[in-house]
């Protein structure tokens, strides 16, 4: 039966500068939108993906048009952070990716987010997401 393996998650390590945080010495929230594109970007390089290559190899873009977060406790400066992605949903030309941000000392749950994407070619107008990229993903979304 489809959709009954466990989606992939990727997750990437990256430790808080001292120029993500703010006067309070707590990273700025804007920053967390930053750390899920890396955690995006190794996810898809996982997958065997990059995002130059879909831009360059087949003009396929996917362009943000949603971003939420929710923070859950204040990241501070030299706290070393686990990026968790995942695929949560993927159609022909719209891909939904869930994101949490962990403390990598005691696994507190800092914040968690998502992002949905449309696909679209070099001038910004949408189309689908090409076979390739489409099975590799709904196979990583678990669907």
């Amino acid at each position: 039966m489809n959709g009954n393996h466990h989606p992939t998650v990727c997750e990437t390590r990256l430790r808080v500068r001292y120029a993500e945080t703010d006067q309070m010495g707590v990273v700025y929230h804007a920053n967390h939108f930053i750390w899920f594109e890396v955690g995006r970007v190794e996810l898809l390089r996982q997958l065997g993906f990059s995002y130059r290559d879909m831009e360059q190899n087949d003009a396929c873009f996917i362009a943000v048009v949603d971003a939420r977060c929710r923070y859950k406790a204040p990241v501070r400066y030299d706290d070393e952070v686990i990026v968790r992605t995942q695929l949560k949903n993927v159609r022909e030309s719209v891909i939904h990716f869930g994101y949490e941000l962990l403390r990598a000392g005691d696994g507190e749950l800092l914040a968690e987010g998502e992002t949905t994407h449309i696909v679209t070619d070099e001038k910004m107008k949408a189309r689908s997401l090409p076979g390739k990229y489409l099975t590799v993903f709904r196979d990583a979304a678990g669907k």
